[in-house]
């Protein structure tokens, strides 16, 4: 049953007169006569008594009109509730961020841009790099922030901001010969155990790109998802971690020192999202954001 038929039925109940419904609905009178021949004929009885100066409703279409308003008023109430639905899946922005966010100041950025945009929700999910990498390609995240560094590889059509930076250090046990270092070499500590997060990681492949870059096939000890247990086991003489120094430079314990890498290990977090996905607007707002904030934090 066609709802506009329905609505062009209703309008001619009221007014009575096809030539004031037609005028009201802005179409042709013959077109408005059409379309109730067509109604009645699928409801298969007369929805008006005609004469030769106005029409009335039918005993038929009495019984009618209660139901076609009705009608309306679902399609009116349907209709208003999904626009809202769209409004509101059109306004989140699905983000993901390697976990280490307060340490990076992404939680400044997040809480930043939602005070400013308020009409705006955001959809956090804490992951590492190589798990944001499969969200963003599978489309289940818009944009987020990952961990890179040289030799760590990035999935074909990804586009990627610099954010900020960080570099490893290696946690040495207090009373390891090298804890009063400023600076080691990898090769120095060839030698050792080594403490690393967990192979899924994007940390264990910097870890180990960075070893062998430095002519050093390390002996892996353990392997683990959180730093704070590596640390732990460092300080107990389990192993040499290596890490990144700003999650772990305040409120580390003194049994532990943490000591550059020399040369440096550089690693960048970036904000990154598929350059083969057109962007909706709001991603496009929140992506401006960062660039805007990004050297003011």
């Amino acid at each position: 049953m066609e709802l506009d038929y329905v609505r062009h039925f209703v309008r001619l109940a009221e007014t009575e007169n096809y030539l004031e419904a037609a005028e009201d609905l802005f179409m042709a009178q013959s077109s408005l006569s059409r379309h109730i021949k067509s109604l009645e004929k699928e409801l298969g009885a007369p929805l008006f008594e005609r004469t030769t100066r106005k029409v009335a409703l039918s005993d038929f279409g009495k019984a009618f009109l209660p139901y076609a308003r009705k009608m309306l008023e679902i399609q009116e109430e349907c209709s208003r509730e999904l626009r809202g639905y769209l409004d509101s899946a059109a306004s989140v922005i699905s983000v993901a961020s390697i976990p280490a966010m307060a340490h990076y100041r992404i939680t400044d950025v997040l809480a930043g841009f939602q005070r400013e945009n308020p009409g705006y929700r955001l959809n956090v999910t804490e992951a590492d790099t190589a798990r944001i990498w499969e969200l963003l390609e599978t489309g289940k995240c818009e944009c987020g922030f990952v961990r890179t560094a040289d030799g760590c590889a990035v999935p074909e059509g990804m586009k990627q901001i610099p954010f900020t930076a960080d570099h490893l250090v290696a946690v040495l046990p207090a009373a390891h010969p090298l804890a009063g270092e400023k600076k080691v070499s990898l090769g120095m500590l060839k030698q050792e155990k080594f403490l690393f997060l967990d192979r899924e990681t994007s940390m264990y492949a910097i870890c180990m790109n960075a070893c062998r870059k430095a002519g050093i096939e390390p002996e892996v000890a353990f392997t683990g998802f959180r730093g704070d247990n590596l640390i732990d086991l460092a300080a107990k003489g389990m192993g040499v971690a290596l890490l990144t120094r700003r999650p772990i430079e305040y409120g580390t314990e003194k049994s532990v020192a943490l000591v550059d890498i020399e040369p440096s290990v550089v690693t960048e977090v970036c904000l990154v999202y598929s350059g083969k996905r057109k962007l909706p607007h709001t991603v496009k707002r929140f992506i401006d954001y960062v660039k805007k904030t990004k050297d003011k934090l």
